[in-house]
């Protein structure tokens, strides 16, 4: 019985390896395309909480009427009369009338002018005839779909069969957060453990894909997942101990009153600490596994202290960096809030004793500790995977 690529002898010819390590990419891209494509059909089970007769397409915007839209210093109260045409589906090039609510709130009132485009819901009765049209909102999802695409072309330009598979995976993490975590997590099960499931799956696929099934692969696995549980269990301890209610991430209460009361917000809190800090851990787990990975084939005598030694100096190297990125891509979220309590005068005590601050706080710290801890995890495991004495 042979034994799994990574555990083959060092000594093995090179063109053979690089011949298993292509088969093993292709059968991995084929079985993940597979998993993407099922994915994507899979229906979410919530997909029954619109309206049937409801339908979404693009119109275009020909005619507005402002008579009755009161302006309040920056905020617009009362309601535009819109006229929209109808720009695909059975009813293309229809014309429809439709009120645009102004609720005085600059985060979700929209104004319309001649020549926009916006995503129209139609309201159909049972003969196909449209009962009630409503603008929503300003159409978006061809310019989305845009920024994705130049993304793939840019990625596969730069990183070719690489970059091919970076994207297969994304891919599959978008569906699986999608398709699987978030409708498990309103189903009621537990939001830790599954979360640790999925970022397990999502780590394996991601690693393996681009590094392949090989001692790199499984070290920068196994140190990436090893980092991810030390954030996990920081968040689950501390958060109880900041009093942190799920409740400060947006839209929670709005999740509880529309009938999912029975969800745990704190725990769905802690998923959300060290899922957010998973992408940067991968990062950090497979830099230190290629880094090492490189000494070894460069100097095949190395001792498994010396590989150990150089896996810490490289992740020391990187983590200064990386913790700087959390805090960067944290703290731009919450950067108006920041500026909202500066401007008031408020003492740096109360604001970062705020839940809403102290919230961000344990998100960026706890997603260092797993960023930490993950050099020295995977340096670890490499030591031992990739020296054999």
């Amino acid at each position: 019985m042979s034994r799994p690529l990574f555990l083959q002898p060092s000594h093995e010819p090179c063109e053979n390896t690089t011949v298993r390590h292509t088969r093993y990419d292709t059968i991995l891209v084929i079985v993940f395309t597979i998993l993407s494509a099922i994915l994507y059909f899979i229906p979410t089970g919530f997909e029954g909480a619109q309206p049937t007769n409801a339908v979404r397409v693009r119109g275009k915007i020909v005619q507005v009427n402002n008579d009755d839209v009161q302006q309040l210093g920056m905020l617009k109260k009362g309601h535009q009369e819109v006229v929209v045409q109808i720009l695909e589906g059975q009813h293309k090039g229809e014309t429809h009338s439709s009120t645009n609510q102004l609720l005085g709130r600059l985060d979700l009132d929209k104004i319309y002018t001649v020549g926009d485009t916006a995503l129209v819901v139609l309201t159909e009765d049972q003969n196909g005839a449209i009962t009630f049209v409503n603008a929503q909102d300003h159409y978006r999802l061809g310019l989305e779909l845009l920024l994705l695409g130049l993304f793939a072309v840019l990625l596969i330009a730069f990183a070719g069969w690489t970059g091919l598979k970076a994207l297969l995976s994304f891919v599959f993490a978008a569906l699986l957060l999608w398709k699987g975590l978030v409708p498990c997590m309103l189903n009621g099960y537990d939001p830790i453990w599954l979360s640790l499931g999925v970022i397990a799956l999502l780590t394996a696929v991601v690693i393996f894909l681009v590094a392949g099934v090989t001692r790199k692969g499984v070290a920068a696995f196994a140190g990436a997942f090893l980092g991810v549980l030390t954030s996990c269990l920081m968040a689950w301890y501390f958060t109880y101990k900041f009093h942190v209610h799920g409740a400060v991430m947006p839209f929670a209460e709005t999740l509880l009153y529309s009938g999912f009361g029975h969800l745990d917000l704190a725990k769905i809190y802690i998923a959300a600490v060290f899922i957010a800090a998973s992408g940067a851990v991968m990062d950090l787990a497979m830099d230190v596994a290629a880094s090492m990975h490189e000494v070894v084939e460069k100097k095949p005598d190395i001792s498994r202290y010396e590989a150990l030694k150089s896996g810490i100096r490289v992740g020391r190297a990187v983590v200064g960096t990386m913790t700087t990125t959390l805090l960067l891509a944290y703290s731009g979220g919450f950067i108006t809030l920041l500026m909202a309590f500066m401007a008031q005068g408020i003492p740096l005590a109360n604001m970062f004793n705020l839940i809403y601050v102290a919230a961000e706080v344990l998100k960026t710290i706890v997603g260092s500790f797993g960023l930490v801890t993950v050099a020295p995890f995977t340096a670890v495991v490499g030591a031992f995977l990739f020296v054999r004495k």
